[in-house]
């Protein structure tokens, strides 16, 4: 009974709006005229989609930004921060974690005066004498997708920092007592307790930070709306152009719901290899 009311507000805001857009994801309709029942057309639609292939490379880059990078960046950095005796701990911590409660629109704010043509990339290069690395960075076909993933890692990786932190503090310090007797360095130390210890952590985030990394748009929305070209588009923006630009609804929900079947599964197969590995 405690529990009721809260779980009736997110059944109307989550579970009744997905049960919607399956529903929807069946018809040819453009959200305000007669839809028309097509079954999987708007699947077959949107998996021949020649974008597709571009948007699913693209989720493959954010991936590496968004995941590995930061939980990489993450280990290391929660490593540091969590040994005893290291000074300043308090302002890292803040200072690593200080991205993730930032919004998005601030975000886009500062790359956008960072890698602009005049911003404080440009500026620099220029103070150092390296005028031929001077570039427009979101306006290049080459350069704007790894600019557009760094910001994904700079947002994340402060998340994963506290995770593992978290986790750290889990583990009995005998073990670390142990490799400390046996003559173990920091190095051994983290490869043979912290890294093992951190299992679950690491799930967690991985879970996250690929999901994060499959249903990236407003970031990508509010920089380069997919451009230049085709060269940052993603599926979270071919949903946004079929549904509101192009104006078809069914379509749009028929790339929401294989979203949510790809983000699915990859997390009950983080979570069927954490279970293998902790069993």
């Amino acid at each position: 009974m405690y529990v009721l009311p809260a779980l009736a507000i997110y059944g109307y805001v989550v579970i009744v709006p997905t049960i919607q857009s399956v529903w929807y994801s069946f018809w040819d309709w453009n959200g305000v005229g007669a839809a028309t029942w097509v079954w999987f057309g708007n699947y077959v639609d949107f998996l021949s989609n020649p974008r597709l292939g571009l948007a699913l490379q693209h989720t493959l880059v954010f991936m590496f930004f968004y995941a590995l990078l930061p939980i990489c960046l993450g280990l290391v950095s929660a490593a540091l921060v969590s040994r005893s005796g290291t000074r300043g701990n308090g302002f890292f911590r803040t200072v690593i974690f200080l991205p993730q409660v930032l919004t998005s629109v601030v975000i886009v704010v500062m790359w956008n005066e960072l890698f602009s043509t005049s911003g404080l990339v440009n500026s620099t290069l220029k103070a150092v004498g390296l005028d031929s690395l001077v570039q427009p960075w979101l306006g290049s076909f080459q350069w704007a997708l790894p600019v557009l993933g760094l910001a994904g890692t700079w947002t994340t990786m402060g998340l994963c920092m506290l995770l593992f932190i978290s986790g750290v503090g889990n583990i009995p310090g005998e073990l670390y007592d142990a490799v400390r007797v046996d003559g173990a360095g920091a190095f051994r130390e983290f490869f043979s307790v912290t890294l093992p210890g951190l299992v679950p952590q690491i799930a967690v985030a991985l879970t996250l930070t690929i999901i994060g990394a499959l249903r990236v748009f407003d970031l990508v929305w509010l920089t380069t709306r997919g451009g230049p070209g085709d060269s940052t588009v993603t599926p979270s923006l071919l949903l946004y152009q079929t549904a509101f630009t192009e104006g078809e609804v069914g379509g749009g929900a028929a790339v929401g719901v294989c979203l949510a079947v790809v983000s699915i599964a990859i997390a009950l197969v983080i979570v069927s290899f954490t279970d293998r590995r902790n069993a």
